[in-house]
């Protein structure tokens, strides 16, 4: 991941923090602990507050969809407990910078997926209705097939979404190498590469001897200093694990997998104010190495399907995540105060 990345990702959730911190003020919420908090919503007598209404009924109303709340939040140990029921354990869905809640928001609000001019922009035939968390089973060389899923498949599309990840993942050389069509769908000398330290890091008291050789004797300031001697052995160990050649934006690279082999269309889904995630992009497409393949993979911001949608979703977009339609200004945060304090 290179520095410019790092930015624009944080600066975009910085601004979704605040906006989430605004728009959080009429539903159930808590904010995560840290120097970067971030707003997590819970469910509320048939609201969401990370969900645009008629969307969250819509989902309510599909089991295929809801099945999206099965996934537990990753770091939801370290959140506060829900104050309506804290028993509930945290999904990812309620993060306010979920990729996948964003999707969902979109795609499952009604009217959306039967757009004709949605549709013809993003090459749908057909009647099918969006699937989230599609397994593509990509085939492998030794037989087996990925596990993985993609974020979307609406008929003969598949779709990835982005909103404040830093970068589309990077993986060890012999993973992707070891796709059964790597060679056939890439030119594997054009793909971005990477080194990468995939062992654990080791923590300090996994040097127990080590570590009580240097402190057999009581000395004042002990504490601060077995903790600068911690860090010390952690720093060391880290620097001493073997490198490992790997490749960048690991994600393209499998999904563009998953259509050669499946045979549809592939489409990343990001916003416009992410330009590295539109550069790592390019930087995988020029390795693909037949134009029919190219052809058959494209990408989008958020703002160029806002359109497309009905009125109060794009409100809600626009006050929630401040994805406005391309060419137009979302509404700021000082107009966002300023409505707030209003009411």
């Amino acid at each position: 991941m290179v520095i410019g990345s790092f930015s624009s990702a944080a600066q975009l959730r910085a601004e979704l923090a605040e906006r989430n911190r605004l728009h959080a003020r009429d539903h159930a919420h808590v904010e995560s602990y840290g120097s970067d908090p971030v707003i997590v919503y819970a469910p509320d007598e048939g609201r969401h507050g990370n969900f645009y209404g008629p969307a969250f009924e819509a989902i309510l109303a599909n089991s295929l969809w809801l099945r999206r709340f099965d996934k537990i939040h990753s770091h939801g140990r370290s959140l506060p407990r829900p104050q309506i029921d804290p028993a509930r354990k945290w999904r990812e869905l309620d993060s306010s910078m979920s990729s996948d809640a964003l999707l969902m928001n979109i795609f499952c609000t009604p009217g959306v997926a039967q757009s004709k001019e949605l549709r013809l922009m993003l090459g749908i035939n057909g009647d099918a209705e969006p699937e989230f968390g599609w397994k593509a089973r990509v085939p492998l060389c030794n037989g087996r097939v990925d596990r993985t899923e993609v974020d979307m498949r609406w008929g003969e599309l598949l779709i990835e979404a982005k909103l404040t990840e830093s970068d589309f993942q990077c993986r060890e050389a012999k993973v992707v190498e070891a796709y059964h069509d790597f060679d056939e769908v890439f030119d594997r000398e054009l793909l971005p590469k990477v080194q990468m330290r995939t062992r654990r890091r080791r923590a300090a008291l996994e040097f127990a001897e080590q570590f009580t050789q240097e402190w057999e004797q009581p000395v004042e300031g002990a504490d601060d200093i077995a903790r600068a001697y911690h860090a010390e052995l952690e720093s060391k160990a880290d620097a001493e694990q073997p490198w490992e050649p790997g490749y960048a934006h690991y994600q393209l690279i499998r999904n563009v997998l998953a259509a050669h082999a499946t045979g549809t269309s592939f489409c990343v889904i990001h916003d416009q104010r992410r330009s590295d995630l539109r550069e790592a992009w390019f930087s995988v497409m020029s390795a693909v190495r037949t134009a029919e393949m190219r052809v058959r993979c494209k990408v989008l911001t958020w703002q160029e399907v806002v359109p497309f949608l009905p009125e109060g979703l794009r409100m809600f977009l626009d006050a929630k995540y401040g994805i406005a339609a391309s060419g137009t200004t979302p509404t700021s945060l000082a107009e966002l105060h300023e409505m707030q304090s209003l009411l």
